[in-house]
C-alpha cells in the first residue's frame, strides 16, 4: 500500500469522525433546547438579586418609578433570555448544515474504498 494512500485513508477517516462528532454536538444542542423551552421551562431561568441603578444625590423614587424599573429589568431579562436560545439554535443548525453533507460525503468515500479493496 502506498503512502499516498495511507493519508488518503486517514483523511477520509479523520473527517468523517470530526464531522460525524460535530452533528452530534449540534443534536445535543437542539434537544437541550428543546428540553429547556418545553419540558424544563425553569432551566435557563437565572435570579438576580435586585440592583437599582445608581440615583443621583437628593433624587428619590415613587414607587411607580420603582415597579417601572423594575419591569423593565425583568422584560431586558425575557429579552436576553429569548436572544439566548436563538444563538444556540442558530448554532446548532448550522453545525448540522454543515457537518451532514461533509460526514455523508467522507463516509461514503470511506465505505466505497472499504468495500472496494476487499
Amino acid at each position: 500500500m502506498k503512502i499516498t494512500e495511507i493519508i488518503k485513508i486517514i483523511y477520509v477517516y479523520l473527517f468523517s469522525v470530526i464531522s460525524l462528532i460535530l452533528i452530534i454536538t449540534g443534536t445535543v444542542k437542539l434537544i437541550d433546547l428543546g428540553l429547556k423551552v418545553y419540558v424544563f421551562k425553569q432551566a435557563d431561568v437565572f435570579y438576580y438579586p435586585k440592583i437599582y441603578p445608581e440615583i443621583n444625590k437628593g433624587e428619590k423614587l415613587t414607587p411607580e418609578e420603582i415597579a417601572k424599573r423594575e419591569e423593565e429589568q425583568r422584560k431586558a431579562e425575557e429579552i436576553n433570555r429569548i436572544a439566548e436560545r436563538q444563538r444556540i439554535a442558530s448554532n446548532a443548525i448550522a453545525l448540522l448544515i454543515v457537518c451532514l453533507p461533509v460526514f455523508i460525503y467522507h463516509w461514503r468515500l470511506a465505505l466505497k474504498y472499504h468495500f472496494n479493496k476487499e
